[in-house]
């Protein structure tokens, strides 16, 4: 069943707004304080997220919004509708003048993600996704590569912002991926990686100690552009869930195999 054109159409005018409120914003001072010892939150981000919680309210009161700078805000109205924002996914790098961040707005309808919006505002790269209607960078249809060597494929992964003792894992995975395929990468942005596997960049991305406004756009733009979402284990992907594998599909087996191995010791 096609979505109501509106909830694209408000997505993404709220991802362009916010963008335009980034490009305000970077490479000049604005305040920034700790959420942890090493995760920052800017006043951009704090700006955009309530930039987008206003437009949502207004489109939509009934419709609910969970946002990594706020709590979820409470329905007028019972509601199937839940929209999933990160209003800034690479702040580290926004902080610091790097131009790899972006904006990530997910919309999940009766429990499952139906609509992903991504808009990376330096290079002005808007993708967006509906569920069963694929996956699109500024309006053409994007698709995944068909790569399946694992040596020939280039990959993406970021660590999460909390030391754990999950660590010594996390580098070993890292490792076994440098030595199995071309290069691994290390952006800072979970939701550009996603984004940048749909559009045929990578082949394959994983990371644990995630959130859902960190993937949920993301992981639906891999799917709609013909990729493969999973857990660790293959397990279906849910948003949930701290951990993901989303590939190119043909290397999916190949991914799960190395990071299981390395779980098993």
């Amino acid at each position: 069943m096609a979505l109501d054109p509106q909830l694209l159409a408000v997505a993404i005018e709220a991802a362009l707004a916010a963008g335009q409120i980034q490009r305000q914003y970077f490479r000049h001072e604005f305040s920034i304080r700790k959420k942890g010892t090493i995760d920052l939150v800017t006043e951009a981000d704090l700006a955009v997220e309530r930039d987008i919680r206003e437009r949502i309210a207004w489109h939509f009161p009934s419709h609910t919004v969970l946002g990594e700078e706020g709590a979820q805000s409470a329905p007028t109205s019972a509601s199937p509708f839940r929209w999933i924002v990160d209003p800034i996914d690479g702040t580290t790098n926004f902080a610091h003048g790097l131009a790899l961040f972006c904006v990530s707005i997910g919309l999940e309808i009766d429990g499952r993600v139906a609509l992903g919006v991504i808009y990376e505002p330096i290079g002005n790269e808007l993708f967006t996704a509906e569920r069963g209607e694929g996956a699109r960078l500024n309006g053409t249809r994007i698709h995944v590569t068909q790569e399946s060597s694992l040596i020939d494929s280039l990959l993406v992964t970021g660590f999460p912002y909390t030391a754990s003792d999950a660590r010594r894992e996390q580098l070993d995975i890292f490792e076994a991926f440098l030595a199995r395929s071309r290069a691994v990468r290390r952006l800072g942005s979970a939701a550009l990686d996603l984004a940048n596997v749909a559009a045929g960049r990578f082949e394959g991305f994983w990371e644990q100690g995630l959130h859902p406004w960190d993937v949920a756009a993301g992981a639906l733009l891999v799917e709609e552009a013909g990729g493969t979402v999973s857990g660790f284990g293959g397990e279906a992907f849910d948003v949930f869930v701290p951990e993901i594998v989303a590939t190119n599909g043909a290397v999916h087996p190949r991914v799960l195999e190395v990071i299981g191995a390395i779980r098993r010791g």
